[in-house]
């Protein structure tokens, strides 16, 4: 692992343990608009900056979108009810009944002014010309549906109708169905200890990219492994993973929320399509990916009436629990290539497993600071074709390391201060011409400022990488600052 990134996450754990120092001797001391509209509540009953969770908004999450007491009693709009609670007693002669929610639908949409740093001529050459400013870029407007439908299910879908980029087509989101705790009703399992979730969803990552604060991805979660498949490049083999966490998957998920929430636990079985490699998808294969997420938190709470409280924000502003969690996660695959002889003909199709693992750690001081971060480690298997072009043999491992770091301060309930490090250590991506150096770091400040409960003005700036210029032995940084609006409604 390279020594800046051991460094940072030395640093990450020392600090993290001061915090739990300061802490001991201490005195005692995801909602959408459709949420809001049918509860008659205002966005910060949930999130302390959104669409990032407070301690109310995750423990509603946990509930299947509901309360987590007395939700009957809190509803404004309640839903049009399908059939009578009589049928129950019926069934299975007569159909279970159910619930409509009444319209459950929010939008979001985004636009921010760009600055970049000027490109030599030498890059604008090879990847065309990107201009220095761009006063007002449309990034996304997005349809969210999201809602419970009776005691024991709830549904998510949410599709980006615009968006600018690389993405300019849009797409679908999240769309999945979940039964909270249907089965395990059955199995005499607590409430919310076993439930299962169907459809298309971001894996349960630590730290989610689809719905995060930062106006720039995570780069550990965009990193891919790549060698060129065809053997001309400067490194052996033909691993072509596309695989990255940033993406939405499709498959099956069973977890649950013991203890209050304070342990988490996944296990998602999945198809592995989440990018295109030529004209096959990843999943063009028999096999299936496995993740696997488990968390364990403490609150950190001296007085014991206190940590049995669900914390909620108020006119006052933030109150949150004090609280550590840490984490382990792991994907495990099979990449397939040369279906069908499609890269080297007659030659049988090349399986490659690989697997991404790593751990994180997640601490909030109630509600006015909070600091988390990951490191994930990645290995993939990776094949060579033999001297003789008649068999694939094994070469060396395509392997990358990184994270990040980040920290997050509220001045005011409406003024808060971010600072991120990212950082990934890939000497294949240094031979394949990205950067200079094996590690790649980024450093991100940033700041956010609520004009309104639903409208946020946000800023950040990226101190970036070096690299190299194409065709001569200097280098520049690609760096960007970025402002704009995105508000719900």
């Amino acid at each position: 692992m390279d020594r800046e990134i051991r460094l940072s996450l030395a640093t990450t754990f020392m600090v993290a343990g001061i915090l739990i120092a300061i802490q001991a001797s201490a005195p005692r001391a995801e909602a959408i608009p459709a949420f809001a509209r049918k509860y008659h509540t205002a966005c910060s009953t949930c999130h302390n900056n959104w669409p990032e969770l407070n301690d109310f908004g995750l423990a509603f999450k946990m509930n299947g979108f509901k309360f987590p007491k007395d939700d009957e009693d809190f509803v404004k709009e309640p839903p049009l009810m399908l059939g009578a609670p009589a049928q129950k007693e019926a069934f299975p002669h007569s159909m279970w009944p159910g619930e409509l929610p009444i319209l459950p639908i929010a939008f979001r949409y985004s636009g921010y002014f760009n600055y970049n740093s000027p490109q030599p001529p030498a890059v604008i050459a090879a990847n065309g010309f990107v201009p220095q400013t761009d006063i007002f870029e449309p990034n996304t407007f997005t349809i969210i549906a999201a809602s419970s439908l009776g005691p024991s299910l709830e549904f998510w879908i949410d599709d980006d109708l615009a968006t600018g980029g690389s993405g300019a087509d849009g797409g679908l989101g999240d769309a999945y169905i979940k039964a909270n705790n249907f089965i395990g009703y059955y199995l005499h399992v607590p409430k919310n200890d076993l439930n299962v979730r169907y459809g298309q969803f971001e894996l349960d990552l630590p730290f989610t990219q689809a719905r995060t604060i930062n106006l720039t991805d995570y780069a550990i979660y965009d990193e891919t492994a790549y060698v060129n498949p065809t053997g001309t490049g400067p490194l052996p083999g033909t691993t072509a993973n596309p695989f990255t966490f940033a993406s939405p998957q499709r498959g099956i998920e069973f977890g649950g929320y013991p203890h209050q929430g304070y342990s988490w636990w996944t296990v998602s079985i999945v198809d592995g399509e989440n990018a295109l490699y030529g004209t096959a998808p990843l999943s063009a294969r028999n096999s299936k990916d496995v993740y696997v997420n488990l968390w364990q938190g403490w609150n950190l709470e001296r007085n014991p009436a206190i940590r049995k409280q669900i914390q909620a924000s108020g006119p006052t502003g933030i109150h949150d629990h004090t609280w550590i969690k840490f984490n382990a996660f792991g994907y495990f695959g099979n990449n397939a290539l040369n279906q069908g002889g499609t890269l080297y003909a007659g030659l049988p199709t090349i399986h490659e497993p690989f697997y991404r693992a790593g751990g994180a750690f997640d601490y909030r001081f109630r509600g006015d600071f909070e600091l988390w971060g990951l490191m994930e480690h990645a290995h993939d298997s990776n094949e060579a074709l033999n001297p003789t072009g008649t068999a694939f043999v094994s070469a060396t491992p395509v392997t990358f390391s990184g994270g990040f770091l980040e920290a997050e301060y509220w001045f005011y309930p409406w003024l808060i201060g971010l600072m991120r490090y990212d950082g990934v250590n890939s000497p294949t991506d240094r031979l394949n011409g990205i950067s200079r150096y094996d590690t790649r770091n980024i450093y991100s400040p940033g700041l956010q400022i609520f004009a309104r409960p639903n409208i946020k003005l946000e800023s950040q700036y990226s101190f970036s990488y070096q690299q190299p210029v194409p065709g001569t032995n200097t280098f520049y940084r690609d760096n960007k600052f970025i402002s704009g609006v995105d508000f719900v409604f």
